[in-house]
């Protein structure tokens, strides 16, 4: 087991869809908690065109190991066609960093 804790941090396009995305997240135990943060705004290219919307995030709190199942899961689920997964190790409370370990678990 890895004791290798990241924030993973996903944006989508309708809140909603954000909040049910990390309730089954956490349901599954993929991730120990999600903080969902609405409104940003992002500013893209895609396709050649630039594009300026209003966007919800959810910051994770998991394992650095349960990351690629948590963009596989995103890859499937998630409306847009590619979405915009990115996770960053982190250091902080032992105790905070040993319940994330605590309440995720391998699939």
């Amino acid at each position: 087991m890895s004791d290798e804790v990241c924030e993973v941090f996903i944006n989508a396009p309708e809140v909603d869809w954000l909040i049910e995305f990390t309730r089954r997240l956490v349901n599954d135990r993929l991730v120990a908690s999600g903080n969902v943060i609405e409104p940003i705004r992002s500013i893209y290219r895609w396709q050649g065109e630039i594009y300026d919307k209003p966007e919800a995030r959810v910051v994770l709190h998991t394992r650095s190991s349960l990351v690629p199942h948590i963009i596989d899961r995103a890859n499937r689920e998630h409306p847009y066609e590619v979405p915009s997964v990115v996770a960053m190790t982190f250091f902080g409370n032992p105790a905070y960093v040993q319940w994330i370990i605590d309440e995720t678990i391998e699939p």
